[in-house]
């Protein structure tokens, strides 16, 4: 907020806060300032997934959106850090979720939106003496999303899991995948697996040089440019220098980009699954919580943290 109130633009690592209040604070910010400001949430900018973006989005073929199913865990050890702020200010779905969330909630744009979610969390590993995360922090939350098609009215559902207390040694960092069910097709997508692996003396690894090439490049330079993770920083910068050079709006890149503006139905997912674990799990209205209609603070703000 510092920076958009004197006009600097911005890129926010995902996910950008954790409430629709202050998600609605930083639009009018940076309208008011006529910056630019975008979420970097690369998952939009893998080949793969951009082109099931657009499969599923082809509603004559895929049908109406029936079910979605999404993983995200990554290993444990993680936790030795992460203590310092799991379970106190934020947690892995806000950490890992988000990423899914945020990608399912561009495929549906303009042909579903979510009605209500609520969530499930499993504990036991970061509260454990190993990690010593605050008591009832948890290992992996699972939030699920009731959505409405706006061509015909039907009901759809998501599952959306993230989870840190993977094993330490599994073949990659992050076990990530996602299907994708409509009334007429079915996608499915491994994000983990690219069919790709690497095996040394001590170590077998399933890489995937899409998304960040760590290797040079014949001429022994970075070449790491084409790599969906760079290029999601990428869209940003050449998104400033049009806006800096007079050649577009901050608001022109609402469609194409993961602006401030075109993430809200995102965060207020998120928020409702927290505020579904905050009260044992009950439903929370998406409607209302846009609207400012859901009454309370999510946990990590009644600590007083800045949400």
């Amino acid at each position: 907020m510092y920076a958009i109130e004197r006009g600097i633009h911005v890129m926010i690592t995902k996910p950008m806060v954790m409430t629709v209040e202050a998600h609605k604070r930083i639009i009018e910010a940076a309208r008011k300032n006529g910056v630019y400001v975008q979420v970097e949430v690369h998952k939009r900018y893998d080949p793969v997934y951009a082109d099931a973006r657009e499969k599923i989005r082809d509603t004559e073929n895929f049908g109406a959106f029936q079910h979605w199913d999404s993983v995200m865990t990554q290993p444990r050890d993680q936790l030795h850090t992460f203590k310092a702020w799991a379970g106190k200010s934020s947690d892995i779905s806000y950490y890992l979720n988000s990423h899914h969330v945020d990608y399912h909630c561009w495929v549906m744009d303009g042909l579903a939106d979510p009605i209500r979610a609520m969530a499930v969390g499993s504990t036991g590993v970061a509260s454990s003496e190993e990690f010593g995360c605050p008591k009832g922090t948890e290992d992996t939350i699972t939030i699920i999303t009731e959505w409405k098609n706006r061509a015909d009215g039907s009901i759809g559902t998501a599952v959306y899991m993230a989870s840190w207390a993977h094993p330490n040694n599994s073949e990659c960092h992050t076990q990530q995948r996602f299907m994708c069910l409509g009334h007429k097709g079915e996608i499915r997508a491994d994000q983990a697996h690219r069919g790709y692996s690497v095996t040394q003396n001590d170590k077998y690894a399933a890489v995937n040089p899409l998304y960040m090439k760590y290797t040079p490049g014949v001429d022994g330079e970075f070449s790491g440019q084409n790599g969906y993770g760079y290029r999601s920083i990428e869209t940003f910068v050449d998104a400033c220098r049009m806006i800096n050079a007079g050649k577009a709006k901050p608001e022109d890149f609402d469609k194409r980009l993961p602006t401030a503006a075109s993430t809200l139905t995102s965060t207020a997912i998120l928020e409702a699954g927290r505020r579904s674990l905050d009260n044992g799990s009950c439903w929370i209205s998406i409607p209302d919580l846009l609207a400012g209609k859901v009454p309370g603070h999510i946990k990590f703000a009644e600590e007083g943290q800045i949400v």
